[in-house]
């Protein structure tokens, strides 16, 4: 890859990161007024109207709302509902940097599934950066049977779901906008959240959840926006292990938003795992030799 290439990976990648973090605080910020399903609800229909209305101004966009690959989509679609249900309700169950640790499979399946499915090279680096991944997402941890919590098993499951999710989505970008993707999307997994949901839930709520309401549907579509540009740009096995950052990224919003406790291990593994994604970065850009 050339270093354009990786800069537009990182780039897209940071934004991948911060609406990450931003929707799980605002998870938390609903979680006690609003079920999973209703939470899931809003950020569909909040992402929804963010879509329709730039489609009104940009008349371009429109022909995403063509119904292409339509069971790709679904599929697609059905498999990031399962993967966000886990997810957000292991948030309401578990420490954030705890969540977000526990995600460190993630990588790991979709490079499996890339090399298996997508016909992507596994390298060194890319072996490398899995296996410091994998180190340090332990040393924040230090799990023990002592500390295992039943709950930690719905985030496996998240990324299960989410390495599937993963996979589509970079075989979808070959021929697919990215517009396209992320409306059919939530357009999609909006009946999925209201069949779970109380049909006058918005009562619930009131000015004080709007920055979490915002928060959820604004960086739930920027997350995956980003995060779709960002597999245009990279092979899903280079792309999926940088989101070991959102690890000790998470730790310090967790600490910062809710004073959950951050040790200086945080910071220990947080290095392991920028080590060895530089070290991938570095093997991506470097020259490969000539073919004798």
């Amino acid at each position: 890859m050339t270093l354009h290439q990786i800069s537009r990976v990182l780039f897209w990648m940071t934004g991948t990161l911060i609406a990450f973090s931003v929707m799980a605080v605002s998870v938390r910020g609903l979680a006690g007024r609003l079920s999973i399903f209703e939470i899931l609800t809003v950020r569909s229909s909040v992402a929804l109207i963010i879509l329709v209305s730039l489609a009104i101004v940009r008349p371009d966009l429109r022909r995403s709302f063509a119904p292409q690959q339509l069971r790709l989509h679904f599929i697609r679609s059905l498999v990031h509902f399962g993967g966000q249900y886990s997810w957000a309700l292991s948030l309401t169950l578990l420490p954030l940097a705890v969540v977000f640790t526990l995600e460190f499979m993630l990588p790991v399946f979709v490079v499996i599934l890339a090399v298996l499915f997508l016909g992507e090279r596994m390298t060194v680096g890319r072996m490398i950066v899995i296996v410091f991944g994998f180190v340090g997402a332990l040393v924040i941890l230090r799990p023990g049977l002592a500390t295992f919590q039943p709950a930690s098993l719905l985030v496996l499951l998240a990324a299960l779901f989410y390495a599937v999710f993963n996979v589509l989505t970079k075989k979808m970008t070959s021929n697919t906008t990215t517009f396209a993707i992320v409306f059919w999307m939530n357009l999609m997994q909006l009946p999925m959240g209201l069949a779970g949901s109380d049909p006058l839930f918005v009562q619930k709520l009131d000015l004080s959840n709007l920055p979490s309401v915002l928060g959820i549907g604004v960086a739930g579509l920027a997350a995956h926006y980003c995060l779709t540009n960002a597999f245009r740009w990279g092979d899903a096995s280079l792309v999926t292990p940088l989101d070991f950052l959102r690890i000790p990224l998470i730790a310090v919003v967790g600490w910062w938003f809710f004073g959950e406790t951050v040790d200086i291990w945080v910071f220990v593994g947080g290095l392991i795992i920028l080590a060895g994604i530089l070290w991938n970065l570095r093997a991506e850009t470097r020259p490969k030799p000539p073919v004798v």
